[in-house]
């Protein structure tokens, strides 16, 4: 059983003031692994404060002292890869080959962004003015729990880049990861002040960095639903706000496609992650006359998905978080059934001797009409709805018939045609027979369109969102 009762503020491992607390379950069999105190709005202002009192040293510290301390904190993620990857599989049910790619990718994230840092012109002239990039100041960032330690650096990494410091409240579902990362923080020689994190509800320890004055820029991943509140909440002190949401992203099927090729490519967009994804292509958008040949192409590939023991190499699918997520899911599967869409495979309940944990069937349906549920909510499960089109035209129409735009998939033969086809996708990054591999070195932004975001995050377009610009005339 782990107890953590501390949070990290100013420097320091700090016991919580607030009282609360909450079981840590294990989701592949429902067993309590521990609890974690969670935080109030005293233990966020306690932040918020160290983080303030930090700021003025750490926004003029220099270029080279920032890239130095980036890759001191690259170097601490990896010097705890096993611990990082025990923690993920225990409390979040990762499975064991995506957990060691997300926590080397959390790692990246740092050198990533010190290739960016030491490359940018933080002062350039311009006309006849000298423009110069400032720290905007404070930054409160949230992460979700589905990809707990990357988020955390995806959204440390710029700020830090920048000359900011910021308070994190992680989510309190993912208190371990996070306990293993804070103690990666702290041995790197992070200055006192310039990372805090606290765990706590999104309602107590959240709303506190939403308010609160001495936060100047606010960060979030998670469900547009929150995303909205925080926008509204961060007007009242007009705070700039980054926002990473969700998704339903289209997966376009080509009919030059290798459909087995397609098949494969359909269930990684799909099921990676335990389906817990934002950018997951859980529209599959099929050419008609061509629907039986996918449908037997994906029954081909979907026994190579095994659901089960996370610590397994062979183990493709683990369970959902947490019961919440595992209802949440099962409900999306019974009214697919009740609006018309017919199961390929999988359905409602456990696979077969998985009772004892969140574990869910995959899932596909087919006879998807871009009008259901199903089709148009984001599920965060390994749920794929296959839906056909006539026409090229209509795939693009079905594609961007959403209310979101994150994330776009397309297979094709011809990558040329997979380019004229991705350029009329309304989403921020589209794959084209290519997956998950989205830390380019040379920094390409990734953030949403329409509803599934503002701002951008990687990059320089990463790395902007924790500036501001000043113009100097001389």
């Amino acid at each position: 059983m782990k107890s953590i009762t501390q949070h990290y503020i100013n420097g320091r491992f700090t016991e919580s003031h607030g009282t609360e607390t909450m079981a840590l379950i294990d989701p592949t069999n429902k067993n309590c692994i521990g609890q974690v105190s969670l935080g109030d709005e005293e233990d966020a202002r306690a932040a918020i404060h160290a983080a303030q009192e930090a700021f003025p040293a750490f926004s003029r510290s220099s270029v080279a002292e920032r890239a130095e301390l980036l890759q001191r904190l690259h170097e601490a993620v990896l010097d705890r890869e096993e611990d990082h990857i025990a923690a993920r599989i225990e409390e979040y049910g990762g499975v064991s080959l995506h957990t060691r790619f997300s926590v080397r990718g959390a790692a990246k994230i740092f050198t990533n962004m010190k290739k960016t840092l030491e490359g940018y012109a933080f002062s350039k002239p311009l006309g006849k003015a000298v423009l110069s990039m400032k720290p905007v100041g404070v930054a409160g960032l949230i992460t979700p729990w589905n990809a707990a330690i990357f988020m955390i650096c995806n959204k440390l990494a710029p700020a830090i880049a920048a000359g900011c410091t910021a308070v994190v409240k992680p989510s309190e579902f993912s208190a371990i990861q996070t306990r293993v990362l804070a103690e990666c923080i702290h041995a790197a020689g992070v200055p006192a002040g310039v990372v805090n994190l606290v765990n706590g509800r999104g309602d107590v320890v959240g709303a506190e960095l939403v308010r609160n004055p001495l936060i100047a820029k606010f960060s979030f991943t998670g469900s547009t639903a929150v995303g909205k509140s925080i926008l509204r909440g961060a007007a009242d002190t007009v705070k700039r706000v980054t926002l990473e949401l969700g998704g339903k992203s289209p997966h376009i099927v080509l009919d030059d496609a290798d459909f087995d090729k397609a098949a494969a490519f359909a269930l990684e967009a799909a099921f990676r992650n335990n389906g817990q994804a934002c950018i997951a292509g859980s529209r599959l958008l099929v050419p008609e006359p061509r629907l039986k040949e996918m449908e037997a192409a994906l029954l081909r590939a979907l026994p190579s998905w095994k659901v089960g023991n996370t610590r397994e190499e062979d183990t493709r699918i683990g369970p959902l978080v947490n019961e919440k997520q595992y209802a949440r899911v099962q409900e999306y599967i019974l009214k697919g059934r009740a609006e018309g869409a017919e199961l390929l495979a999988g359905g409602p309940g456990h696979p077969s001797g998985l009772e004892s944990g969140w574990f869910v069937k995959p899932t596909i349906f087919v006879k998807v009409e871009n009008r259901m549920t199903i089709a148009r909510e984001e599920i965060f499960g390994p749920v794929l709805c296959v839906i056909p089109y006539k026409t090229e035209e209509e795939a693009v129409r079905i594609a961007n018939d959403t209310t979101y735009g994150l994330q776009g998939w397309i297979s094709a033969s011809d990558p040329a045609r997979g380019l004229a086809v991705a350029e009329r996708i309304e989403a921020g990054a589209v794959m084209i027979n290519k997956s998950f591999d989205m830390l380019d070195e040379a920094g390409v932004p990734m953030g949403g369109f329409k509803q599934s975001g503002l701002g951008r995050e990687f990059g320089v377009f990463g790395l902007e969102e924790y500036l501001e610009p000043q113009a100097v005339f001389v």
